[in-house]
């Protein structure tokens, strides 16, 4: 009981250490509450903070998280494990528990402050663009698997995760890594991976993007749309902006809308009991998320302020869950190089493509740069490289490519993963 209480101490306050951290220091907050998160939970993982299991208990395992309590004692009573892998199997079954739990509260909470209604009607402008980066995604995540796939450890669940973190970035990777079951250590692999390789884009993108694109695109067309510019600009500089959450208003008004991101989980559980077993977690993701959708064309709840800071905190919570789970050793093995170069391809040659098709179909540059930045890196990132275009226009564009991804990349990952499962 005691290491249960300590852990769930360690995994839902050390985030908010970190949030802390973010506001009083610039260093920190450029590099991010999530990598921060993954950093402190992949050292503590690795540096004997967690218990380590024996070759005995990972062989029962077998994939799993953890084994069920009467299991376990049937194989320690009969000299099977070690008393040191009771203590892995609690830890594993609380860092199970919440990760269960945290993705499906934070997916409706991320969504409830999206006002659909609005974002379709500046999406006029930003459509040919944001369909041209998903049809640029897809030829390389289709082109990846087919000459990758087979030297991949379940490639077709890495697919399908590549393609929800460049529509909606990491919650829509995280929300589909729980909904295809995919295991921690190949999670954090595929999430490094794409942290690593994702820094080197956006450098590029902050850059010379602009300047070398300019060479054969069109330039920014001045009668972009201006709707409500200074309010879509002040609403982007703030998505990651957690002050006044702790409020008495605000928290009260935060706790309501977890209760019914609570409430929509439990109806999300219920429906999943209508189906089979494997399909089970990928009908409660997409349950919540139609119904977070649904639910943020309420007023009510859409006006409910800092609730995409309180899920971001519980896919904070996530991230270090999930890395303090793995295995750092493995990043070195050989046999995930075909992992890193997948990833790779998933990067470059989404944008590569782009700008090809941006070339074809006459979109400009800030905008085809704009809608790779708010797919790949997801709408807190559009105002960073808005301001290094010296283009703020087209942060309209970027959250409108932003926010739809993150509404519909779960669905399209999900979708695209079991296609190629079937192939």
């Amino acid at each position: 009981m005691v290491i249960t209480v300590t852990l769930l101490l360690f995994y839902f306050l050390t985030p908010i250490l970190i949030i802390y951290l973010t506001h009083i220091s610039n260093t920190i907050n450029k590099i991010g509450a999530v990598v921060m998160a993954y950093g402190i939970g992949l050292l503590g993982g690795n540096i004997g903070l967690f218990p380590r299991p024996s070759e005995a208990y990972k062989m029962l395992v077998a994939g799993k998280t953890a084994l069920p309590k009467n299991e376990l004692m049937e194989h320690f009573q009969a000299g099977a494990v070690t008393s040191g892998d009771l203590l892995v199997n609690q830890v594993s079954s609380t860092q199970d528990l919440i990760m269960t739990i945290v993705i499906p509260l934070a997916i409706p909470l991320l969504l409830f402050s999206l006002d659909l209604r609005r974002w379709l009607k500046l999406a006029r402008e930003a459509m040919k663009s944001l369909v041209l980066g998903v049809v640029s995604l897809l030829i390389v995540i289709f082109t990846g698997y087919f000459l990758l796939g087979d030297h991949i450890p379940e490639s077709w669940k890495v697919a399908g995760m590549l393609v929800g973190v460049y529509t909606g970035g990491t919650p829509n990777m995280v929300a589909i890594s729980t909904a295809l079951n995919v295991s921690p250590n190949l999670f954090v692999l595929t999430n490094t991976y794409d942290l690593v390789l994702g820094a080197l884009a956006l450098i590029f993108l902050i850059t010379v993007a602009q300047r070398l694109f300019n060479l054969f695109l069109p330039h920014f067309n001045e009668s972009h749309t201006h709707i409500n510019l200074r309010q879509m600009v002040e609403e982007s500089e703030g998505v990651d902006n957690y002050l006044g959450m702790l409020t008495r208003q605000g928290f009260l008004q935060l706790m309501a809308a977890l209760a019914l991101s609570a409430g929509i989980f439990a109806i999300a559980g219920g429906l999943s009991l209508l189906v089979s077993k494997n399909a089970q977690m990928a009908t409660v993701i997409l349950t919540i998320t139609t119904l977070g959708i649904l639910f943020s064309l309420n007023r009510r709840v859409s006006s409910i302020k800092k609730t995409f800071q309180l899920g971001m905190y519980f896919v904070i919570v996530f991230s270090l869950v999930v890395s303090s789970m793995a295995d750092l050793r493995s990043m070195f093995q050989i046999d995930f190089l075909y992992l890193f170069i997948f990833v790779s391809v998933a990067v470059f040659g989404s944008i590569i493509i782009h700008v090809g098709l941006s070339w074809i179909f006459k979109v400009d540059t800030d905008t085809t740069i704009i809608t790779i930045t708010a797919l790949t890196f997801s709408p807190p990132f559009v105002p960073v490289v808005a301001s290094s275009l010296r283009n703020k226009e087209v942060i309209i564009t970027g959250l409108t490519s932003g926010i739809l991804g993150y509404a519909f990349g779960n669905y399209l990952g999900v979708a695209i993963a079991y296609l190629l499962k079937g192939l």
